[in-house]
């Protein structure tokens, strides 16, 4: 009887740990943990924002947490390695998803910005430009691809790096210049791990560098001349000077990055606590619970606070780069180091703008920013992460 009972106690361990190495081979446990904690602090912070702030609806962030689960469950039972082989048609449709705000009976201004679709119907609202990230990053993987792991000329080298500036152009273009940043960031971390040689990537970023200033040095030239605003818009130059010096406007362009810097400041090492967010709360802070929620999750909850939220990323982006690394295809691993460029800039971007360190942009910061649009296809990143994960050891 004891050696029937062992036998058993034996038989239903063991299909215990082969179902646990199952559900580890189908899903990044690490990956998931992120994701889950991000999303959770998110919610933490958007619930704390909507005790003191009325357009950060808690009840709208979870509609879109759900929704985003939904469809990060959807990316993971799908298999992208077929968009290896679309580049024609990844690049179209990001170019149709981009100025769809200009197309007639979809275009939607929200808060004087044209960057938004109206979905006949449903009467829903969202902003094309995030799932041009995704769509953005596998174009340029397709692209990549191609190139086996090493680019031989300096012609397809040129070739590559035009292509990027297909998509970051149309998004400068469509007025998105933060987004347009992400889109650039993203697709230059896969055009780094394409193979080029590191000559050619520091002569490129020697040519950005001298070709910025060109342009600074010409905006305010051609603007005298022409007596319009060419290059840069009035508010992006102010934006940059303010990021030179926040105290050269304290009243406009630079009020914002004052206010975040003191909201920062003042939340010490454990914050100030839920709900008591004086700078953030009592609006000296415009957009605390979106552009600017690095400032407000600091002010409630501290130095502490905003290290969990840094230690969390750092999780997820490093499980990230585990993901493409364990993988076999050469598509889905570029996939998924642009998504790892664009979560990092975006992080960095954000965390930076909020102490002064970055020039002010319009980007969230990724599962913790109010806003469904963000939410959705950050979610849909994560999906398409674990799907990848999920494929490891499959020839794509």
């Amino acid at each position: 009887m004891i050696s029937v009972g062992q036998d058993t106690l034996k038989r239903v361990n063991k299909h215990m740990s082969s179902d646990k190495g199952g559900f580890r081979q189908k899903v990044s446990i690490p990956v998931l943990v992120a994701w889950v904690c991000l999303i959770a602090y998110g919610a933490l912070v958007i619930w704390t924002a909507s005790l003191t702030i009325e357009e950060a609806s808690f009840s709208r962030q979870l509609v879109g947490i759900g929704l985003g689960a939904v469809l990060a469950f959807l990316c993971w039972r799908r298999d992208f390695s077929g968009l290896a082989g679309m580049t024609t048609v990844l690049l179209v449709l990001d170019l149709i998803v981009l100025f769809s705000p200009y197309i007639p009976g979809l275009s939607y201004n929200a808060k004087g910005m044209t960057g938004w679709i109206k979905i006949p119907l449903i009467g829903l609202t969202f902003q094309p430009v995030e799932l041009a990230k995704l769509i953005t990053i596998f174009f340029m993987a397709s692209l990549g691809a191609q190139y086996n792991g090493r680019i031989d000329s300096v012609r397809e080298y040129v070739k590559l790096c035009g292509m990027l500036a297909i998509p970051f152009g149309a998004a400068v273009v469509a007025g998105d210049l933060g987004s347009g940043l992400v889109v650039f960031f993203s697709g230059a971390c896969i055009i780094m791990m394409s193979g080029p040689k590191k000559e050619w990537v520091l002569c490129t970023i020697a040519v950005m560098v001298g070709a910025v200033s060109v342009v600074l040095a010409l905006d305010s030239v051609l603007d005298g001349v022409l007596g319009k605003d060419v290059l840069l818009k009035q508010y992006q130059m102010n934006r940059l000077l303010v990021f030179i010096d926040p105290e050269s406007d304290t009243s406009d362009a630079g009020y914002n990055v004052l206010q975040s810097l003191i909201a920062v400041g003042s939340g010490g090492f454990f914050g100030k606590g839920i709900g008591n967010a004086s700078q953030s709360g009592a609006g000296f802070l415009p957009e605390a619970h979106t552009d600017f929620v690095f400032a407000l999750l600091s002010e409630e909850f501290g130095f502490l606070g905003a290290l969990i939220l840094l230690a969390l990323f750092a999780l997820l982006i490093f499980s990230t780069i585990r993901v493409a690394h364990q993988s076999d295809s050469l598509f889905l691993q570029l996939a998924c180091i642009g998504i790892v460029g664009m979560w990092t800039f975006q992080l960095l971007e954000e965390v930076g703008m909020c102490i002064g360190l970055m020039p002010v942009t319009g980007i969230p910061l990724p599962f913790i920013s109010f806003g469904s649009s963000s939410m959705l296809m950050q979610c849909a990143a994560f999906g398409i992460v674990q799907s990848i994960w999920r494929s490891h050891g499959k020839v794509a």
